[in-house]
C-alpha cells in the first residue's frame, strides 16, 4: 500500500503570514482534527493497548490504564512535565512554538479533542501566549517540558505574557478575563501537546528567516569597509566566481558588484601599487558564500519541519494508529548547529575588517579618528567584537554530539537539539552585535574619503546612517551609537534604503 500524506505547506520566507492565514482557515475548517480525533475514540473501544492513549508513558509504557483514568492520566503527564528551568522563551518565539503546535495538531494526526485543539487555536487567534522556560528539554521525545508549560493554560495552570511581553499574568486570572473555560484533557491530548519539536522548531525559524536579511546586510557592511579601505574590487570578477560553482559565492560577489556600481573611491586608486587586499576583505564572497550555503540547508531542514507532523503515535486515515520517532529532533540539531558555525563566521571576519579598519592603512587616522592620544578612537566597540567573536565560539560547540539516556533507559539516544536552539539565538544576537560595530567603523572611515563618493549602494547606506548617527570627531557615549547602529540593522529600513538606490540584492 502506497501512503501519501496530505500536508499543509508553509514557506519560511512567507512565515508570518502563512500561519496567520492558518489559523484563520481553522476557524472554519477542522475537519481533519475532527476525523483523526474519530480514530482514536473508535480505538478505545477495542480494547486494545494503544501507547499513550491507555498506557504509561516512556519506561512506564507498558502500564496499563483503565478507562476511568485516562484524563486523568493526560493531565498528569501535563502537570509532571512542566519542570522547565531557566530564562524564559521570548516571547515572540513562544507566540511562534504555539502557532507551529496548532499548524501540526491541524495537520490530523494526532488524534487530539476537537475541545482541546479549539482552546489552544483560541489562543492563537487572541496572541494569548504562554511563558515558557527555555531549559529542560532533551530534544528527543520532542520538546516535552517547554510544550507541557505551553500546554498548562489549557488546564487552567501556569502562565501567559501580557501584550507587552514583559508582565507574566496567572493563566487562570487570563481565561476568566477572556470568558475562556480550561478543557478536560481527553484520553491521547496531553502526548499530543507535549511530543513534538515546537521549541526547536521556532528557535530555528525565527532566526533564520531573520538571517535573510541578515546576510544581505552583512554584505553592503563588508563593501562598505572595502570602500572605506580602498580595496580592489578585482577579486570580485564574476570569472574568478564561475570557475569554482558555489553559488553562494557567486551571488555575494555579484552584491559587492551591485552595490560598488558608480565608485569614485574605486577610480581614484584603480592604478595603485596595491597588489592584493587581506583575507577578510578579498575573500568576502568566499566566506561569506559558505556562511549563505549553510544558512540556506539550514532553513530547507527548519521548513521541511514546519510542515511535519513529529507527534508520537500517529493515528492515520486508514485507521491505524502506529508508535514511532518523529518526535526525535536529530535533524534539527544537526542543522542548528550548523548554522550556528556559520553566523559565527560573519562575525568572525566582520570583526577582522573592523581591526583593519582602525589600523591606520591606506589614508586612514588610527582608530578612526584624528586627535588620538586624548581620544581612543574606535579602539574599544573592536573590543566588544572581539569579546563576542569569542564567545561564539565556546557556543559553536555542537550539542547534537552528546546524548545522556533518560527515562529508565527507553530514551537512550536523544538530541540535544533544544540546546542547539537557544545557543543559536546567543550566537545570532552576538552577529548583530558585531556586525553593527563594523558598521559604524566603516561608516566612520567613509567620512575620511570624502568628497570621494562610494558606489551608489554603498553611497546610499552611508547617507542613511548619518541621518541616525553623527561622525565622531572625538570620544563619545559611544555605546548610544552601537544600540542606535543595532536598531538599524533589526530594522527593514536600512535595507530597504540601500535597495531603493543599488537595486534589489540576492
Amino acid at each position: 500500500m502506497n501512503f501519501t500524506a496530505e500536508l499543509h505547506e508553509i514557506k519560511l520566507s512567507g512565515l508570518y503570514d502563512g500561519l496567520r492565514n492558518r489559523l484563520n482557515e481553522l476557524q472554519k475548517d477542522q475537519s481533519k482534527v475532527s476525523a483523526s480525533r474519530k480514530i482514536v475514540d473508535d480505538a478505545l473501544k477495542d480494547g486494545s493497548a494503544y501507547y499513550g492513549i491507555n498506557t504509561g508513558f516512556g519506561g512506564l509504557a507498558n502500564q496499563r490504564i483503565s478507562d476511568d483514568d485516562l484524563s486523568t492520566l493526560q493531565q498528569n503527564l501535563i502537570l509532571s512535565h512542566a519542570v522547565g528551568v531557566g530564562q524564559n522563551v521570548p516571547k515572540e518565539i513562544s507566540r511562534l512554538m504555539l502557532q507551529l503546535k496548532v499548524h501540526t495538531l491541524a495537520q490530523g494526526y494526532s488524534g487530539v479533542s476537537r475541545e482541546t485543539f479549539s482552546l489552544l487555536l483560541e489562543f492563537a487567534l487572541r496572541d494569548l501566549i504562554p511563558v515558557i522556560p527555555s531549559k529542560g528539554s532533551l530534544g528527543a521525545s520532542g520538546d516535552l517540558a517547554p510544550l507541557a508549560h505551553l500546554a498548562l493554560p489549557l488546564i487552567g495552570r501556569g502562565h501567559f505574557w501580557d501584550e507587552s511581553g514583559t508582565i507574566i499574568l496567572d493563566a487562570h486570572e487570563v481565561l476568566e478575563k477572556e470568558k475562556l473555560n480550561p478543557v478536560e484533557l481527553q484520553a491521547k491530548d496531553g502526548l499530543s501537546l507535549i511530543n513534538g519539536t515546537q521549541l526547536m522548531t521556532a528557535y530555528g525559524a525565527w532566526i533564520l528567516e531573520k538571517s535573510a536579511r541578515l546576510l544581505k546586510l552583512a554584505d553592503i557592511i563588508a563593501t562598505a569597509s572595502l570602500e572605506g579601505l580602498q580595496g580592489s574590487i578585482k577579486p570580485f570578477d564574476a570569472k574568478i566566481h564561475a570557475v569554482r560553482r558555489h553559488e553562494g559565492q557567486r551571488i555575494v560577489a555579484e552584491n559587492v558588484r551591485q552595490l560598488l556600481e558608480g565608485s569614485e573611491i574605486l577610480e581614484s586608486h584603480r592604478h595603485c601599487g596595491k597588489v592584493q587586499d587581506p583575507y577578510s576583505l578579498r575573500c568576502v564572497p568566499q566566506v561569506h558564500g559558505a556562511s549563505r550555503g549553510a544558512i540556506v540547508h539550514a532553513s530547507e531542514i527548519i521548513e521541511t519541519e514546519i510542515n511535519s507532523v513529529n507527534d508520537n503515535p500517529l493515528v492515520f486515515p486508514d485507521g491505524s494508529i502506529i508508535s514511532g520517532g518523529n518526535f526525535h529532533g536529530q535533524p534539527l540539531a544537526l542543522a542548528l548547529d550548523y548554522a550556528a558555525i556559520a553566523l559565527a563566521e560573519m562575525a568572525n571576519i566582520s570583526e577582522r575588517r573592523t581591526y583593519l579598519l582602525l589600523d591606520g592603512h591606506d589614508g586612514l587616522p588610527k582608530l578612526l579618528m584624528k586627535n588620538t592620544g586624548i581620544n581612543s578612537g574606535f579602539m574599544i566597540p573592536q573590543y566588544t567584537a572581539a569579546s563576542l567573536v569569542s564567545e561564539n565560539k565556546v557556543l559553536c560547540h555542537p550539542a547534537s554530539v552528546d546524548s545522556i539516556p533518560s527515562s529508565l533507559g527507553q530514551e537512550d539516544h536523544v538530541s540535544m537539539g533544544s540546546i542547539s536552539a537557544t545557543k543559536l539565538l546567543q550566537v545570532f544576537e552576538n552577529v548583530e552585535h558585531v556586525l553593527s560595530i563594523e558598521l559604524l567603523c566603516a561608516v566612520q572611515a567613509l567620512d575620511f574619503r570624502m568628497p570621494l563618493k562610494p558606489g551608489k549602494g554603498i553611497s546610499r547606506f552611508h547617507s542613511f546612517i548619518r541621518d541616525h548617527i553623527p561622525h565622531a570627531a572625538a570620544d563619545t557615549y559611544f555605546k548610544e551609537f552601537m544600540e542606535k547602529s543595532l536598531t538599524l540593522i533589526r530594522s527593514t529600513d536600512l535595507l530597504e534604503a540601500v535597495e531603493s538606490v543599488s537595486g534589489e540584492l540576492q
